[in-house]
């Protein structure tokens, strides 16, 4: 047994998740009515929704609390790359949308949360979000309430003695372990997942929605290996890939299986560590770009609202494109950092057409049909670039500063 749990561990976790998806494809297939298999998968998105919240409360107190007074951070260029990326993103979708229109088949699929009624809404729910009780926004996942909550802690305990900052940063570091102990599990939860999926809907329900799917995923890829590299070129000047890339590879893998960019904060953590980025700053951005820097979100809000207007024949000038991708910038921002998180703003966009709740609601539904793919390659693109944007901010001044 002891060699068989060395060899299990030997191999890498991306091999090991495939293999768990592989086999939660064929049991779907082969006994949809064992059902206790999608426990695994539930154990395992609990695990990670009731880990998280703690994990970005401690991590940005801990980071704040140890800075050192009068340093240098990139804070500012990071949080601008953070809101032109989401921003960039938005634009591809309202493009590929109009090249490539897509329609959808509306169904009765509705939910029983309400979605936002307007911008407005939106901006008073993040304000709120913010003054919102501690020990509820930890209950209930409040990633705005937790970030603001964790800044005023990790600032007012500045001052407090080495022991105090010690015992923060070891929690900091306790709660981190626990999230890679949950994330090694997750060949498991995979598993359990996608027999969750395949078995209540079947393959059948996902290759309906292909053309979809496809311009969702090209939306992506195009924003992952046109856009950002352009960006990254800018910054570094200098053949922008190998950093694309290696973002891609250990953090938006990891993240595409999660589908959580709270819960990858470990994985990117460690990746900025072997980047050799600053730890002050990066123990800071990376868990503020899970809660701001939704560039999958904006273009999962974009397409999802465009393919509805195609659907019903709405005609759209350039003006109102423009506004699109602002609003969808603007409200993917305020998107959660979990599984689906974004869909319940595209009712947001669709007003921006005249389009009722009743059928805005019906495009949700679609949305979490076709979402263990667009889901998935959503939290990758969002999880990855908050490495890559925390990268390219330090390198560029970097650059400059060897250049003065």
């Amino acid at each position: 047994m002891k060699k068989i749990i060395e060899s299990w561990n030997r191999i890498s976790l991306i091999k090991k998740i495939i293999c768990g998806l592989t086999v939660g494809v064929i049991l779907a297939l082969a006994v949809p009515q064992l059902n206790v298999i999608s426990l695994l998968g539930n154990l395992f998105v609990g695990a990670l929704k009731a880990i998280a919240p703690l994990l970005v409360l401690f991590l940005v107190m801990s980071a704040l609390a140890s800075q050192r007074e009068g340093k240098q951070s990139n804070i500012k260029r990071i949080i601008f790359l953070y809101l032109l990326g989401t921003f960039l993103a938005g634009c591809v979708a309202v493009a590929a949308s109009f090249l490539f229109p897509v329609t959808i088949a509306l169904t009765d699929s509705t939910s029983t949360t309400a979605p936002p009624s307007g911008i407005g809404e939106v901006v008073n729910s993040l304000l709120m979000s913010l003054v919102s009780n501690p020990v509820d926004a930890l209950v209930n996942a409040n990633y705005i309430g937790i970030l603001a909550w964790a800044v005023l802690l990790g600032i007012a305990l500045r001052k407090a003695g080495d022991s105090t900052k010690k015992a923060i940063s070891e929690i900091s570091d306790a709660l981190s372990q626990i999230v890679r102990w949950v994330i090694a599990c997750a060949p498991f939860g995979v598993m359990g997942l996608v027999f969750a999926t395949i078995s209540q809907q079947g393959l059948s329900s996902l290759l309906s929605y292909g053309r979809l799917i496809l311009l969702l995923v090209g939306s992506m890829a195009f924003v992952a290996f046109v856009v950002n590299p352009i960006i990254t070129f800018i910054g570094i000047r200098k053949n922008p890939y190998p950093l694309v890339l290696k973002c891609l590879k250990d953090s938006g893998i990891t993240a595409f299986f999660t589908r959580s960019s709270a819960a990858n904060i470990p994985v990117n953590m460690k990746l900025c560590e072997e980047l050799g980025l600053d730890r002050d700053t990066y123990a800071v951005s990376i868990p503020l770009g899970s809660t701001i820097n939704m560039g999958g979100a904006a273009v999962t809000i974009s397409t999802l609202a465009l393919a509805a207007v195609h659907t019903l024949g709405i005609p759209v000038d350039i003006p109102t494109a423009i506004v699109l991708c602002v609003l969808s910038a603007i409200s993917a921002c305020g998107a959660s950092g979990v599984a689906g998180g974004s869909l319940l703003l595209v009712p947001l966009a669709c007003s921006l057409f005249g389009i009722s709740d009743d059928i805005a609601m019906q495009v949700v539904g679609v949305g979490f049909i076709v979402g263990v793919i667009q889901d998935s390659c959503e939290t990758a693109i969002n999880s990855s670039t908050d490495v890559l944007y925390t990268a390219v901010a330090e390198f560029s001044r970097r650059r400059k500063e060897n250049l003065s």
